[in-house]
């Protein structure tokens, strides 16, 4: 097999690095490099053959000399990431070898976390959590959504984060009506919420995490909207478990919503695993076919949202146990504690 997904060879090997391929065969594990990450290779993950390139040889010719050299009758491919143009140069290159399309072998393993991930990911709740007390303490009326996005990621970085999970989400009033929402010129105090979506990478691993701020007074609409949300939300919380069908947990959460009569303003999955990407497997949805395992993580985010008025989502962050689940997250929901006074 050929691993060309980034991501998916540092999963498999350690290695930090781009540009790099790595081959698995019946004798041996071979990553295919160049020159720039000689000595990284050999910190990060010592033992495992390399195929470095020497100066004037492309990646394409390493990896069509590497393929020769090893005889390979029968080659599985990810499908997902390997491009129209790398499929055309092996298969010109080598055309004796029969390209066998993957999808997803990799991805499937990276759902299921091991000690080590699942306190990597920890450390990235915490230091996420650090940053937006910090910020939640700062926050002023004047202040735009991108002053805030800019001072989170900031923070994080203060804080020991090697970046964001993502761009921070800010958006303010009717600018929350958008679960992708763009941090712009809108300042903090022109609406009564604020909502918040940011997380933080450590050791490479990734959080993610959603707040409603309010300013001032709490009003009758977002208290009840807020309402409906967070007992969506805990449904859904309440509903993981190894074994629970993906669509099940979503339809927890959804149903509230439905029963509300908010079903139209619900448009999104109920949530998704994440780690190394922040959007991983599995996805929570209505159509989501497969179950939860012990040792996943992943994130419970409903959300109702209303062109022109705004938007609500909570998320937090919850592991897969052996038992039930555990939710990672601390920050405080409860509408009173997020207003600013």
């Amino acid at each position: 097999m050929l691993v060309t997904n980034e991501i998916n060879v540092t999963y498999l090997t350690g290695f930090t690095g781009d540009s790099s391929f790595l081959l698995l065969t019946r004798d041996k594990d071979l990553i295919l490099s160049d020159p720039r990450y000689t000595e990284q290779l050999d910190e990060e993950c010592p033992g495992i053959d390399l195929a470095i390139r020497k100066p004037g040889t492309s990646h394409t010719q390493l990896t069509v000399k590497t393929l020769k050299k090893a005889k390979i009758d029968s080659l599985a491919v990810e499908a997902d990431s390997m491009t129209l143009t790398w499929q055309g140069v092996l298969q010109q290159g080598v055309p004796r070898i029969d390209l066998v399309p993957t999808s997803g072998l990799v991805e499937e393993l990276r759902a299921v976390k091991d000690r080590q991930e699942i306190a990597a990911i920890r450390q990235s709740i915490q230091v996420a959590e650090r940053a937006f007390a910090v910020i939640r303490a700062q926050l002023r009326p004047e202040q735009t959504e991108r002053e805030v996005a800019h001072n989170l990621e900031h923070t994080i970085r203060q804080f020991g984060g090697e970046a964001c999970s993502f761009d921070p989400i800010v958006a303010v009033g009717p600018r929350a009506a958008l679960p992708h929402a763009v941090p712009g010129d809108r300042q903090i105090g022109e609406s009564d919420f604020t909502l918040i979506d940011w997380g933080a990478q450590v050791k490479h691993y990734m959080s993610d995490l959603t707040r409603i701020m309010v300013v001032g007074r709490i009003s009758p609409k977002l208290e009840r909207i807020y309402g409906v949300v967070l007992n969506a939300q805990q449904a859904a919380i309440n509903a993981i478990r190894p074994g629970a069908r993906l669509h099940d947990v979503d339809a927890a959460a959804r149903n509230v919503i439905a029963d509300a009569g908010f079903e139209k303003q619900f448009g999104h999955g109920l949530g998704h695993g994440f780690g190394l990407e922040i959007h991983e497997h599995p996805r929570m949805a209505v159509d989501a076919p497969g179950e939860l395992k012990a040792g996943m993580v992943v994130t419970v985010e409903p959300g109702i949202y209303i062109p022109k008025w705004g938007g609500v989502r909570i998320e937090d962050d919850i592991l897969v146990t052996k038992d039930g689940h555990d939710v990672l997250t601390n920050v405080p929901k409860g509408l009173a504690e997020s207003q600013i006074v």
